[in-house]
């Protein structure tokens, strides 16, 4: 049972996205957008903007909803994260936008400033994870291919 090919393919795309995630590179994304989410949780009482109820809990949802999105709350595996690092891009363009957009004038210097970037962060640390993970689905792809070939090559020498 252990050689059968889809246990083999199983096998391979597991370790494959071990790897992926254990990488310094992916480590830091996952850091860095963890502690990007708490503090966009957190900022309305680091900034000093609490006094604006609407923007403060809209940032301490936004901020959970990222740290466990990017943090690998859902899920480990790079391959099955390229969609929540488009979720996680959207909600860095919605904290970039949520000053304007929330009901109330929430429009100071200290939240523009801070949405701004902490937004801008937040989406390119999900654009990276993105990356990250297309990067590993074409690895992976390739990876595949090489075990299909290797199977073809089997199949062929028990025939010869």
């Amino acid at each position: 049972m252990d050689t059968h090919p889809d246990i083999v393919d199983m096998r391979a795309r597991h370790e494959s996205a071990e790897r992926a995630a254990s990488t310094p590179k992916a480590q830091a994304i996952d850091a860095l957008a963890f502690l990007t989410g708490l503090y966009l949780a957190a900022s309305p009482w680091i900034a000093g903007f609490n006094q604006f109820q609407r923007l403060s809990i809209v940032n301490l949802i936004v901020g959970i909803a990222y740290a466990l999105l990017m943090s690998g709350g859902f899920g480990r595996a790079y391959e099955r994260t390229h969609g929540m690092a488009w979720a996680a891009c959207a909600l860095g363009v919605w904290t970039i936008v949520a000053p304007w957009v929330i009901r109330g004038d929430a429009t100071t210097p200290t939240t523009v400033w801070n949405n701004v970037v902490t937004g801008a962060v937040a989406a390119l640390l999900a654009l990276a994870a993105g990356a990250a993970a297309r990067a590993g689905d074409k690895s992976k792809a390739a990876h595949g291919k090489n075990i299909r070939k290797g199977r073809r090559d089997m199949s062929r020498a028990g025939h010869d």
